[in-house]
């Protein structure tokens, strides 16, 4: 048996299914080109958008650890005997113009032709003006040959409220940023989305009624640094001040699939680059088993070579073994095949299957549960 490791998603062809993240990684012509090298099958841009943005002074990313046998958590303590639990950021979209990244792009394209180059872009939504701005943003991306736009629509810290994930949690901004995007788009355009929302399905509708050919689930989780207990001050901060930044890295995995696994489930025959916390090849196995062509690593990466040469070495390895000794070819032989495993609470199955009501009061004429408390038996 060959083992196929590339895929084709949504009309591009991958030669593995690992891409960098939309990330401090990915902020540099040069780092991009590293990462290439190194193998990843695709790369997603630091975002670019029209207008400069300043990032606030001091570290913009930290981590945050674990102790062993402990339940204490710090960004201020590292090395032997920690375990890292997330990132932290609240770094900003690049601070590089459009104009800076323009001609980079195009020879990072020149460079590697058989790699898939995502430019991640961001714009407003107040106003016909900065919908303008979205397509001007395409075209300058897609001329020098990128594979993919990136909508950014899930930065969780920008103080616009016409921005980030302000427009994430709104389907019809989505909808409409979508819609103008396609207008110009020449090549497959993706929305990422925030897990910061009620109903994560109902603004990948919006995506997908907007023209997206991909929903990327998903960025960062909305949170604060802890307060150190000593000084009590946050252990990030500016002159003693803090804004809320994105949660990242192995501690959002679990509720990362969560979103995921929603997705799937109402949209099974949609293109999904699943993202959030993924440090090895089982995590990375998640995504694909709950219906996902392609993931996007950050956090292991930067703590890897800022790129994730070891990191994406041992994807590809840890791959190709688990095909093998599941008797895999390729990747479409196991996509999905969990995703129908995840039910609504009231079809687990129960000792007492009878006596279940899913919390409602018998019918008092029929004396039998509501219809709501269906169980499979």
């Amino acid at each position: 048996m060959t083992i196929q490791l590339g895929v084709t998603f949504a009309g591009l062809r991958f030669e593995n299914p690992f891409l960098l993240a939309s990330a401090p990684p990915t902020e540099s012509d040069s780092n991009i080109l590293r990462a290439f090298d190194a193998g990843w099958g695709g790369v997603v841009t630091k975002t670019i958008g029209l207008h400069p943005v300043v990032n606030v002074v001091g570290p913009r990313t930290k981590f945050l650890r674990a102790l062993a046998d402990s339940p204490h958590l710090s960004m201020n303590k590292a090395g032997a005997g920690t375990a890292l639990h997330s990132s932290w950021n609240w770094e900003l979209i690049s601070n590089k113009t459009l104009d800076w990244w323009v001609p980079r792009l195009g020879r990072i394209k020149q460079a590697h032709p058989s790699k898939m180059l995502v430019a991640s872009i961001m714009a407003g939504s107040g106003s016909d003006a900065e919908l303008r701005h979205w397509q001007t943003l395409a075209r300058a991306c897609q001329d020098e040959g990128v594979d993919a736009l990136e909508l950014n629509l899930s930065c969780p810290h920008m103080d616009r409220k016409d921005m980030g994930s302000n427009i994430g949690k709104d389907q019809e901004l989505i909808s409409v940023v979508a819609q103008v995007v396609k207008e110009v788009a020449r090549v497959p355009v993706w929305a990422k989305l925030t897990p910061s929302t009620t109903d994560i399905v109902v603004e990948a509708r919006g995506a997908f009624l907007g023209g997206a050919d991909v929903v990327t689930s998903s960025n960062t989780f909305p949170s604060l640094p802890l307060i150190d207990p000593e000084t009590l001050e946050f252990e990030v901060n500016v002159d003693g001040l803090v804004s809320s930044g994105g949660l990242g890295g192995p501690a959002i995995l679990p509720q990362s699939l969560a979103k995921m696994s929603q997705l799937t489930q109402a949209f099974p025959d949609k293109a999904f680059s699943g993202i959030g916390g993924i440090g090895e090849f089982a995590h990375a196995l998640n995504y694909f088993l709950l219906g996902c062509g392609t993931v996007q690593v950050c956090t292991a990466a930067m703590l890897d070579h800022a790129v994730g040469p070891n990191v994406i070495a041992q994807l590809l390895t840890d791959m190709r073994a688990t095909m093998e000794r599941h008797g895999w070819a390729t990747l479409e032989d196991f996509r999905g095949l969990r995703r129908q495993a995840v039910v609504p609470h009231s079809q687990i199955r129960r000792p007492d299957a009878e006596s279940y009501r899913g919390g409602y009061d018998l019918d008092e004429s029929t004396s039998e549960p509501s219809p709501a408390a269906h169980v499979r038996g």
